[in-house]
């Protein structure tokens, strides 16, 4: 019974998502506070509550946006100077509390533990998680000429926990041409391709069997950014349009963010939700969250796998007293395949698995907005489990290169926080592989990717030298033996023979 359920109990009580596509009837080239402000209200609308939300949001969480997400970064339009509190003036909140978020896909779900975690302590009564992106609109106004002041000066305190990029630096691979997420994946890519034995051909083939169901869920979803069904064919055929942009992947099969959307979760207090008269059909339990922080890539003893991510769906699973088999609805994070790979290799799912793999589309499909997709996701998963009451819906979130992953467990079934264990941070792994400090003469390769860029392309490997440490270098395309190794798909276990550059960078030639 509702009554029975204590008043310092977590639940979440709004979602909201906002979009809008460029050109599209009713696009209004929309800011990221306007964006976010319109998912906020969205979700405070989605409350139902009788009585005034804003006022009662002592927490918010702004997600850090891309164009914010470095130090060498600026949105290119301006920004708010406090975003947090940009974004809560917009609902009428004046929070105690006002966060603008480190950058990682992980964030907002380890945030939804967070501040659960916090309600049951008694230390908030209601919380909000918040983002957008409008890297469509940047793009498209730019290309007009035109250039609109987002800026604005809003006072208030709040805390600015940093980029958090720290420990998301890979200056070797960065320095050989691996300088972004879809090189330093395609490199996991590659070392799990490796393992199974499959040519690109195939494995971009696996690839496109997996998503294909993706691109329906996308084309049935009002957000999405590029709602279109496509077949596994199409997205695994290379053509001029679905251009190999990093080995194995074809551009239709990477995270989209050129998006305009954005997101928005209401964590409230039992007590505060009903003094604000929510019905009791809004509320949606939290079960469980768990968050890992992975290894570097480079440190990884086994570069095709995610340990971190399988710890953190188990914990859980775990917490919540569930096994997958339980799991009704899933949201694997979708970036690029490997992530979800990890997960469905691990626990036995197939690619077609009949409860699908995603919530929203994916982000290849629905859409990579930024930091804040796996929101979105969280939103999907909220509805499902009030649609379907008594299901459990699973949300894994994952930021960097598979750096970090956070899970989520909802039902309308009713949690026990009185013990406030429902939140865990998993220790990292202590197994790091030692990397070479100075020269070495060869390497054996583990894997590879070539990157193409505007600029050319690049082959980027990963290997061991002959002490067993782990080394990086670009492979010698001059080099005809070299050249059809690595543009054949199979240099896995060929032994370089290395020399350095006059930039210092490791060239590698089939020995």
């Amino acid at each position: 019974m509702l009554t029975e359920i204590a008043d310092n109990t977590p639940v979440v009580i709004g979602v909201g998502q906002y979009s809008e596509r460029v050109e599209e009837p009713g696009y209004e080239a929309l800011s990221y506070m306007d964006l976010a402000g319109r998912a906020l209200a969205a979700a405070i609308a989605d409350t139902a509550a009788t009585d005034p939300v804003g006022p009662v949001i002592d927490t918010l969480a702004a997600i850090r946006a891309f164009e914010m997400s470095r130090p060498d970064r600026k949105p290119p339009f301006g920004a708010a100077n406090n975003v947090p509190r940009a974004i809560a003036k917009r609902v009428g909140a004046n929070p105690a509390r006002a966060i603008l978020t480190t950058t990682g896909g992980q964030t907002n779900q380890k945030l939804v533990g967070e501040f659960a975690s916090a309600i049951a302590a008694g230390e908030s009564q209601c919380a909000v998680v918040v983002g957008s992106e409008a890297i469509s609109t940047v793009l498209a106004l730019s290309a007009q000429g035109e250039r609109p002041d987002w800026s604005e000066a809003v006072e208030g305190d709040f805390e600015d926990q940093g980029f958090g990029v720290e420990d998301l630096m890979e200056p070797a691979l960065f320095a050989h041409g691996a300088t972004g997420a879809i090189p330093l994946y395609a490199l996991a890519e590659n070392a799990r391709r490796a393992k199974l034995g499959q040519s690109l051909q195939e494995y971009r083939h696996k690839i496109g069997e997996m998503f294909a169901p993706f691109t329906k869920v996308a084309a049935a979803n009002p957000h999405a950014a590029a709602p279109v069904g496509r077949s596994a064919e199409e997205l695994a055929t290379v053509t001029e349009r679905n251009r190999i942009v990093a080995e194995p992947y074809t551009r239709m099969t990477v995270a989209r963010d050129q998006v305009n959307q954005a997101a928005a979760i209401i964590i409230a207090s039992a007590g505060t939700a009903r003094a604000l008269e929510v019905p009791e059909d809004k509320w949606v339990h939290i079960h469980a969250v768990s968050a890992a922080t992975e290894l570097k890539l480079s440190q990884r003893p086994d570069l095709a796998a995610n340990p971190a991510s399988i710890a953190s769906v188990e914990a859980a699973l775990t917490r919540a007293g569930k096994a997958m088999a339980d799991i009704r609805y899933i949201d694997f994070y979708s970036c690029f395949a490997i992530p979800i790979f990890n997960q469905i290799d691990h626990f036995g799912i197939s690619s077609d698995d009949p409860r699908g793999l995603t919530l929203t589309g994916g982000l290849p499909f629905f859409g990579g907005a930024g930091n804040n997709y796996s929101a979105h996701a969280i939103c999907e998963a909220v509805q499902a489990a009030r649609s379907d009451r008594g299901s459990f819906a699973l949300v894994g979130a994952n930021g960097g290169w598979m750096s970090k992953y956070a899970t989520g467990i909802y039902s309308t079934d009713t949690a026990d926080w009185s013990a406030n264990d429902r939140y865990e941070q998993l220790p990292m792994a202590d197994n790091a592989v030692p990397q070479a400090k100075g020269h070495f003469d060869s390497a054996t390769v583990e894997t590879y990717t070539i990157n193409n860029t505007k600029t050319g392309s690049v082959a980027v490997w990963l290997g061991r030298n002959d002490s067993g440490e782990r080394v990086c270098g670009n492979a010698d395309l001059t080099h005809e033996p070299t050249r059809a190794a690595f543009e054949g798909g199979d240099p896995f276990g060929a032994k370089l023979s290395v020399s350095q550059d006059d930039k210092g960078r490791n060239i590698g030639r089939i020995a």
